[in-house]
């Protein structure tokens, strides 16, 4: 058994998971922060931006967790930058269900991913800061809001702000 957590380095309660699915299973070593925000779905982004690290592992179970919890981050961008070999992938997605694979589309239906560029369809009331964010307002490197696929983060007028997919078309 490995002497830190394989995702986030941690030596702090150290236990073997399970990461099984598509006729495949092995044990990775998780800390018992990764551990409980793994099993109670109550993840922690900031804590698990160490799989900009783990991501890169040369065990496949380590990559596959990896995949699997950027997945329901909604971290696309790190996704697709993940190498994965076919059997590994199968066994990635077989763990992932459908629920978290979410589609964001905007206004005329094109489907949006993270780091795109959208523009605002229509004046929209900002609630909270007293201001309106203009037709025609680009929103640059969006961040899709997990468990939603209705809604984008982005910034207009340097304040972080949730909009709705429906009032966005992807530039």
């Amino acid at each position: 058994m490995s002497d830190i957590c394989e995702l986030c380095g941690s030596s702090e309660g150290l236990e073997e998971f399970l990461v099984s699915g598509a006729n495949n299973e092995a044990k990775v070593v998780l800390c018992s922060t990764c551990r409980g925000q793994i099993e109670s779905d109550d993840l922690d982004e900031n804590h698990f931006n160490c799989l900009n690290d783990s991501m890169w592992s040369e065990s496949p179970a380590v990559k596959v967790l990896t995949y699997r919890l950027l997945n329901s981050l909604g971290r696309q961008d790190l996704v697709d930058m993940m190498y994965l070999e076919d059997n590994e992938r199968e066994w990635a997605e077989a763990g992932i269900s459908n629920e978290e694979k979410l589609v964001y589309k905007d206004a005329n239906g094109v489907t949006l991913a993270q780091g795109d560029t959208v523009v605002v369809t229509k004046d929209l009331d900002v609630k909270g800061t007293g201001f309106v964010a203009k037709r025609g307002t680009a929103v640059r490197n969006i961040a899709l809001v997990h468990g939603n696929a209705e809604l984008i983060e982005g910034r207009v007028n340097g304040v972080k702000i949730q909009i709705l997919t429906r009032f966005l078309k992807k530039s």
